[in-house]
C-alpha cells in the first residue's frame, strides 16, 4: 500500500524545484552589474572601496583575501556564524543588505526586481567557476 503524496510534493515532481527567478541572463546582468562595478570588481581586482566578487558563489562571507582588513564587524561576524555565498543568500543581500546582514558597509539600497537580481547573479556566477558548473 502507498502513502499519499501532498499537493506540494506532487508540484515539485510535476513542476521541478522552484528557482530564484525564471529569467537568468548574462548580458542583462552584466549591464545591470554595472551599478555594482563602482564598488565591485569583477574579473578586474584593482577596485578598492570593496570586495572583488571572483569566486564570490560559494565563499564564506567576509572572507575575500585581499579585503579581509577591510569589511565590516557584521559581515566577519556573519561568516563566522555560517553565512556562506550561495545564490539565494546573494539574491537576499542585494535585494536588501542592510536587512540581511545589519550593519554592514555596503551603502548600496538594493535590486528591487527579481529578474534584475537573477540576470546579475547569473553574471556573477561566471566569475565563480565552481558555481557555473553546477
Amino acid at each position: 500500500m502507498t502513502k499519499p503524496i501532498s499537493l506540494a510534493t506532487a508540484a515539485i515532481l510535476l513542476f521541478g524545484m522552484p528557482t530564484i527567478a525564471a529569467a537568468q541572463d548574462v548580458a542583462k546582468g552584466e549591464t545591470i552589474f554595472k551599478r555594482c562595478a563602482t564598488c565591485h570588481g569583477i574579473g578586474d581586482t584593482t577596485k578598492p572601496i570593496a570586495p572583488n566578487l571572483n569566486g564570490v558563489v560559494g565563499r564564506v562571507a567576509g572572507t575575500q583575501e585581499d579585503f579581509l582588513k577591510k569589511y565590516s564587524k557584521a559581515m566577519v561576524a556573519a561568516g563566522e556564524g555560517g553565512l556562506v555565498w550561495t545564490e539565494a543568500d546573494i539574491d537576499a543581500y542585494i535585494t536588501d543588505p542592510k536587512k540581511k546582514v545589519p550593519g554592514n558597509k555596503m551603502a548600496f539600497p538594493g535590486l528591487k526586481k527579481a529578474d534584475e537580481r537573477a540576470d546579475v547573479i547569473a553574471y556573477i556566477k561566471t566569475f565563480s567557476p565552481e558555481a557555473a558548473a553546477q
